[in-house]
């Protein structure tokens, strides 16, 4: 199994549903998250970068052929439009979002959140030191702040990987309920 499945596989406890990979690069989480889900599943892939999205499509077909997935070149900080989703992934994708700028983010985000349990899972860096590669890091006391303040609930840590620059790897779950 690879880092990014023994990430990913204790926040996917259903094959099918509908989910959202915002800020999805290439792909190394989209396809991850399409094996955990199934070819039932419906998956939205959201990048600013167009050439990424056709990587990740030509990687998709090839090892996943007809996976019922939309790419949407955009700016995941920005509204976008989803029906009600399951689940949304994020993958070293807060951290370029600007210190100041992620409560707002992350409460803009779990809007697109199913509000009987939808659930925001991320992948981020155990670090509050940044870099170049990680300019705003969320170490999961953070995203703890975070995913209270955009009002999720039963938020925990998934998994932990480690790896050699900037911290390692965690993965964390919280989940939406209708207040």
């Amino acid at each position: 199994m690879s880092k990014e499945h023994d990430l990913l596989a204790p926040g996917i406890t259903a094959p099918g549903g509908v989910w959202a990979e915002l800020g999805s690069g290439t792909g190394a989480f989209t396809l991850v998250l399409r094996e955990l889900l199934g070819p039932q599943a419906q998956i939205f892939s959201v990048d600013r970068d167009a050439h990424a999205l056709e990587k990740q499509r030509q990687a998709m077909e090839a090892q996943y052929p007809g996976t019922k997935i939309g790419y949407i070149q955009g700016d995941f900080t920005k509204p976008l439009k989803f029906p009600p989703l399951d689940g949304i992934l994020m993958a070293n994708a807060l951290h370029f979002i600007k210190f100041d700028e992620q409560s707002a983010a992350c409460q803009q985000i779990c809007t697109y959140l199913r509000p009987d349990g939808g659930k925001l899972l991320i992948v981020e860096h155990e670090s509050r030191r940044g870099s170049p590669w990680v300019p705003y890091p969320i170490d999961y006391e953070s995203f703890q702040y975070l995913a209270d303040e955009a009002g999720l609930s039963d938020i925990h840590r998934l998994a932990i990987q480690p790896v050699r620059f900037h911290g390692d790897l965690y993965s964390a779950i919280g989940l939406r309920f209708a207040q």
